[in-house]
């Protein structure tokens, strides 16, 4: 009987191994395949939305990720976050400027009573 066990999974892991290299019936043992490309990138055409980031994937890679796909994603994320910042800042400090008090005064300015004469009148 145990005999018949150790045949039976010799047989089982050599139509394995013949499943996986492909038996040598072609020119190759596995296709080639392509690899995986970002299917959805971030919009060149407008600013990226929260809909844009929560919607991307990264196709997967032998070791995780494809950096350059990440690293483009960041790099587009963090140049509009840092647009998004400047903005910001320049648009409070407009708002501070705007609520800060000017010193203007609303009264209406002193009359200068001396006449202007021109040397036309001292003669």
């Amino acid at each position: 009987m145990f005999l018949f066990l150790v045949v039976a999974l010799a047989v089982v892991v050599a139509a394995v191994t013949l499943a996986v290299v492909g038996g040598g019936g072609g020119d190759a043992p596995l296709p080639e395949a392509a690899p995986e490309r970002l299917q959805d990138p971030l919009p060149l055409d407008r600013p990226v939305n929260h809909a844009d980031v929560e919607s991307l994937r990264f196709p997967l890679a032998a070791r995780g990720y494809r950096m350059a796909d990440v690293d483009d994603a960041l790099g587009r994320l963090g140049a509009e976050l840092a647009e998004r910042d400047a903005r910001i800042a320049d648009l409070e400090s407009a708002l501070a400027g705007a609520r800060a008090p000017d010193h203007v005064s609303m009264e209406k300015p002193a009359q200068d009573h001396r006449q202007w004469h021109t040397p036309e009148d001292q003669q």
